[in-house]
């Protein structure tokens, strides 16, 4: 599997080509013809095929001038060829398509809007490829969690070695291929999944990676590279799906009998036949007031796992084994009904509690060099402290701080009285003068392991910066 280098159907310069006759008539403002299919159909056969392939088979692009267009219809977006077409879409190819021949990029000819909406449309009509099904991926239950596979995927994979992408707000990857920063708003999600399955079937011996991914796999990262750049994508949300409305108490208590207590142990106590071999120990959920928590997080860590929420790798990805959204849906609310914290929590193993001590024992790993160094690059000031803020208090992903640490960064948080070690007391000004802010940014970005710090792997660097602002702003 691979992320299509056709991606684009780039026409060479009308210079190039010697059709300077028609680039004349192109650019004089005199209509080249009326937008109708039978004049869109001339212009592609008589003009658009002096570069692109308009029929046969796919053929290595080392025996072509531009992509090929036969398929194109199945690959391309009407409204983005409309804008690619009138000159208002960005370049895909930061060198040439033929990159064995220029490592300059080439501008396509434009045409007028009337033109390109005609020339659109027949496109979409008419050059269609019977391989791509429609529907072949519903993008209606598409969620981000399942985009951040995707990325992972994409990243893992070495396809970033060759299409470009954003990552932490920067422009990342080989540019020798097409551009992924608004493959979103470009291709549509059905082409690409076909074309992933299998791209030596459309482009073969031109450099195409066959990667080895799962059947969701490749949803995952078919979906990653269908939402990028398309900043409105309504993305599922599968706690809000019909499966949570009445959900089953007694199902989900069956549920957690049969797989959570494994680890969690029977009452909820972190004391499963499992825990004593485990590091960090399993979540005390006794100690858990369920309600309080996110329902995005707590879906995400049960049918995920807790990789998938920066969290430990020995908490498995349940959802495929206890019934999909629905049994989510049915122990979460066993969770709820049974876990309620505060007066109930217990005394977890080896802990100190979320106390508020001060200062805290701690043996937390000590990061690289490179990262000990590091300063904090943002001005000290009030709008960068209450940027800080609110990603601690309710906007960090996957799960705002303060759901451990504690509104007032004391360690006294919903979650906090079921992990050991404590969460830490941000509070304590003998601590926080002790760490420097590169330590806190390795913690925050990569985790504790042996404790229940997740990783914000996610998280751009500036909001990390933000959030040590803020943290240090805590300290008595």
């Amino acid at each position: 599997m691979f992320i299509s280098s056709t991606s684009t159907h780039k026409f060479l310069s009308y210079v190039r080509m010697g059709l300077s006759g028609l680039l004349l008539i192109l650019c004089s403002g005199t209509p080249l013809w009326a937008a109708d299919e039978q004049q869109a159909e001339t212009m592609i056969n008589n003009v658009c095929s002096t570069c692109h392939k308009i029929t046969g088979e796919g053929e290595s692009r080392f025996n072509l001038k531009a992509p090929e267009l036969m398929w194109a219809g199945s690959k391309f977006q009407k409204d983005w060829m409309i804008g690619w077409l009138t000159g208002t879409e960005p370049l895909l190819y930061a060198k040439s398509y033929r990159w064995d021949q220029s490592q300059q990029p080439v501008p396509h000819m434009t045409v007028s809007h009337q033109e390109a909406e005609a020339l659109a449309g027949y496109i979409e009509t008419h050059l269609q490829d019977p391989r791509v099904k429609s529907n072949a991926i519903d993008m209606s239950t598409f969620s981000k969690q399942e985009a951040k596979f995707g990325e992972e995927i994409f990243t893992q994979h070495s396809y970033i070695g060759c299409h470009q992408i954003m990552v932490n707000g920067k422009k990342t990857g080989g540019p020798q291929s097409a551009s992924f920063l608004n493959s979103g708003k470009r291709l549509k999600a059905d082409w690409i999944y076909r074309f992933n399955s299998n791209p030596p079937d459309f482009v073969p011996h031109s450099g195409e990676f066959v990667g080895d991914v799962s059947a969701l796999g490749l949803r995952y990262v078919t979906g990653f590279i269908a939402t990028r750049g398309a900043k409105d994508f309504p993305y599922y949300e599968p706690w809000k799906s019909s499966a949570f409305d009445h959900p089953s108490v007694e199902h989900g208590a069956q549920i957690y009998k049969e797989y959570c207590s494994q680890c969690h142990g029977a009452e909820g106590k972190g004391d499963g036949p499992a825990a004593s071999g485990l590091n960090p120990k399993p979540a005390v959920h006794a100690n858990i007031p369920f309600e309080k928590l996110p329902m995005e997080y707590l879906y995400n860590v049960i049918y995920y796992g807790g990789k998938s929420v920066g969290k430990s790798p020995l908490m498995p990805y349940w959802g495929l084994t206890i019934g999909g959204k629905q049994g989510v849906a049915d122990v979460i609310a066993y969770l709820k009904a049974t876990f309620k914290g505060g007066e109930n929590a217990v005394k977890v193993a080896g802990g100190t509690g979320p106390s508020g001590v001060c200062p805290q024992p701690r043996k937390t790993k000590r990061a690289p060099g490179k990262f000990r160094n590091m300063q904090n690059p943002l001005p000290q000031n009030a709008q960068n402290v209450k940027a800080g803020a609110t990603l601690f208090q309710e906007t960090a992903k996957p799960l705002a701080c303060m759901n451990c640490h504690g509104i007032q960064g004391d360690g006294q948080g919903p979650m906090g009285a079921a992990l050991s070690p404590a969460p830490r007391n941000f509070t304590c000004g003998e601590t926080m003068k002790k760490l420097l802010d590169g330590q806190l940014f390795w913690i925050i970005k990569n985790g504790s392991p042996g404790t229940g710090m997740m990783a914000f792997s996610g998280m751009p660097d500036n909001q990390i910066w933000q959030l040590i602002q803020y943290i240090r702003s805590l300290a008595k």
